[in-house]
């Protein structure tokens, strides 16, 4: 198996400071955290996951005598849009962190109420992408605007990035990210603002977690070691499938991607999704794990559908033999039952996409199982790391997200981390 590059092994050894022994006595920590959390048409949280777990963090810098300025971001907005304010959390916040929580309406305007702050105060900035400096990226760009306007667009955003990014350091004498979600960006909150603060920046007991739990993958799995990769694309996967290859002992590929590979082998896939360009690539795939002894388990047996919907008329067939009219929806029983050989003989397994289309509840029941299984081999000792938003979303919905041993709150961050690149958020704390 190949070695993982120097930079991504050293990642929890050359932290500035730790937080669980940091003096926060006196002294105001500036944290970037991931509270883009859904919200209904009523500003009502769906899913506060991401608050929850940042709470730890935040009371520690509380308990140990300091005072929080907590950043987030939410949504994507293209300015100042009410419907995306942080003030429809406030809340939420203050039941979970139990403090009274003040608000800054304007995360560039802060400096009376930051300065203010006491021992055990709370202060939460409006969202940081009001501001096009957060991401760097110009704004209100004209649709043909030419090559020099871009050009001088973007000098411009990354010019008045810079006292952004000091304005928000200047509210606080340390930094912690906890964003692990963001962590794959190179944000002004996110990367940028570590700078200033040479010795005085730290993560969150998220990022640690997170980069424990993944390192635990990637460094020192107990073998045999199982990745269990689904969704539609072959094309957004290729990336972690192709590191991984060093890695794993066992690929089990699930969701559409198996029928592009079904079909680049001569099968017929009638309707279901295919992406034809990819052939090749996942040939490729799997010449590469026959070199270096991966065995890669497909969905041999599917469900089909006659249309693309929960109600629609469904036969169980052979993957690579699917009628013209139909399309392939969820692994059937049958491959269920074998990928749950593979993963209960397995010592450490990584869970990441859907092997149906789970948005569908008649559809759903393959990735169920596939939670099941992960839930099983964790009470066996197995250690269990689950990340993507359907992967979570099933274990979630199971009931099952405190019986795997670890849940990723970032799904694009956990998969450029798990194809073996160093992360902005993460590289800014290292130093």
């Amino acid at each position: 198996m190949r070695s993982i590059p120097f930079g991504q092994k050293l990642l929890t050894k050359h932290i500035m400071q730790n937080i669980s022994n940091y003096d926060f006595s006196g002294k105001k920590a500036i944290v970037r955290v991931d509270f883009n959390v859904p919200l209904n048409d009523k500003f009502e949280i769906t899913d506060d996951t991401r608050i929850r777990a940042a709470i730890p963090t935040l009371k520690k810098v509380l308990e140990k005598g300091g005072a929080l300025i907590i950043m987030s971001h939410l949504g994507r907005p293209k300015g100042v849009e009410a419907k995306y304010s942080l003030k429809h959390i406030i809340g939420a916040v203050e039941a979970k962190l139990g403090a009274k929580v003040q608000f800054a309406d304007d995360c560039m305007k802060a400096d009376a109420q930051a300065a203010a702050l006491k021992p055990g105060d709370v202060l939460l900035l409006e969202n940081l992408r009001f501001y096009a400096e957060e991401e760097g990226k110009p704004r209100g760009l004209a649709a043909d605007a030419s090559d020099e306007e871009k050009k001088a667009a973007k000098a411009a955003v990354k010019a008045s990035q810079k006292e952004f990014v000091k304005k928000l350091a200047s509210y606080a004498d340390c930094y912690i990210n906890d964003a692990f979600g963001t962590a794959h960006r190179a944000h002004a909150s996110t990367a940028l603002i570590a700078e200033y603060f040479p010795n005085d920046k730290m993560f969150g007991y998220v990022m640690e977690g997170e980069i424990k739990a993944i390192n635990t993958v990637l460094e020192s799995p107990q073998r045999p070691l199982t990745a269990i990769i689904g969704g539609s694309k072959v094309s957004s996967k290729i990336g972690i499938i192709s590191h991984l290859l060093d890695l794993v002992d066992n690929l089990v590929i699930g969701g559409g991607m198996v029928y592009t590979f079904k079909k680049a082998l001569g099968g017929k896939v009638g309707k279901s999704l295919c992406e034809d360009d990819q052939q090749d690539v996942a040939l490729n795939v799997l010449s590469e794990a026959k070199k270096k002894g991966v065995k890669v388990y497909l969905s041999d047996t599917v469900v089909a559908a006659d249309d693309f919907s929960n109600d629609a008329n469904t036969i169980i067939c052979p993957s690579n033999n699917i009628p013209d009219d139909y399309e392939g929806v969820d692994a059937a029983p049958e491959a269920v039952a074998k990928f749950r050989e593979v993963i209960l003989a397995s010592k450490t397994i990584l869970w990441n996409g859907p092997v149906g289309v789970f948005e569908m509840p008649n559809f759903a029941k393959g990735t169920n199982a596939i939670a099941q299984t992960l839930k099983e081999a964790t009470d066996k000792g197995a250690f269990t790391l689950v990340g993507g938003g359907d992967s979570v979303a099933a274990v979630t919905q199971m009931g099952y997200a405190d019986k795997v041993s670890y849940v990723s709150t970032g799904g694009g961050a956990m998969l450029e981390y798990l194809e073996g690149k160093v992360l902005p958020g993460i590289a800014a704390i290292q130093g």
